[in-house]
């Protein structure tokens, strides 16, 4: 009599798993189709074939990361060069990773893949939501963050094979990434998250743009709102 009951019982659990994580991820679904679309139609535009895209999604799956590479595999940079600027612009992931050491503990076989695959969009989705009492951790987040690269995968996709087919101006769509994040922030401080963060790194990449100038201005920022949110925690403590 109850294995019927767990036969129909799992299915239905992976369908709400599955209903629940994309209600969830819907946002990330039209901001990561939505950039992913110019990032396949710059990759096609700068020469490369437009298999690249999906390829470099499934295994790179950087986001901005991804934006850069590009025009540094354009300018041919040094690949020790490219290294050190594509950690520059990840770096704070790291954070994000520090952050999410406790929550990840539970998380089981999921846990390698959750570490490949935080992004910036899928680390505002963990860090505010809770699973529900009826799904494990590691499944709940797991399929987030999977559903999160597929979308980002299926645009860039579709970005390459339009650029391959189809003529297309460039003009204004790099822009689409920062759209996104500020519609994240957006949804976070809606959802009543703190955004004195926000501000924080607000304020000091305007200070960094003023002080050393767009060419530097990332490595100033991020250091600059590392000191100021640990000296703050510093201060609550």
């Amino acid at each position: 009599m109850n294995t019927p009951v767990s036969q129909t019982a799992r299915p239905s659990t992976r369908a709400a798993l599955l209903g629940g994580a994309f209600s969830i991820t819907l946002p990330v679904f039209f901001g990561y189709i939505a950039i992913g679309i110019p990032f396949g139609l710059m990759l096609v535009n700068a020469g490369y074939p437009w298999w690249l895209s999906p390829i470099m999604s499934m295994l790179m799956y950087a986001g901005a990361g991804q934006y850069v590479a590009v025009g540094l595999f354009a300018a041919r940079v040094p690949l020790p060069a490219m290294v050190l600027a594509m950690l520059m612009v990840n770096i704070r992931h790291i954070v994000y990773g520090l952050s999410l050491m406790e929550r990840f503990k539970t998380v089981g076989r999921w846990k390698p893949y959750l570490i490949f695959s935080l992004t910036d969009e899928t680390y505002a989705l963990l860090t505010g939501i809770t699973p529900p009492p009826s799904v494990a951790p590691g499944p709940f987040y797991g399929t987030i963050a999977l559903l999160n690269q597929l979308y980002w995968i299926t645009g860039s996709l579709i970005g390459a094979l339009a650029g391959a087919i189809i003529p297309f101006s460039f003009n204004g769509v790099d822009f689409a990434l920062t759209a996104l994040f500020v519609v994240l922030l957006m949804d976070q401080l809606r959802r009543g998250g703190n955004g004195i963060p926000a501000l924080i790194g607000g304020s000091c990449s305007i200070v960094a743009l003023i002080l050393v100038g767009p060419g530097n201005m990332l490595i100033a920022s991020l250091a600059g709102a590392i000191a100021v949110l640990s000296l703050l925690r510093g201060v609550r403590q």
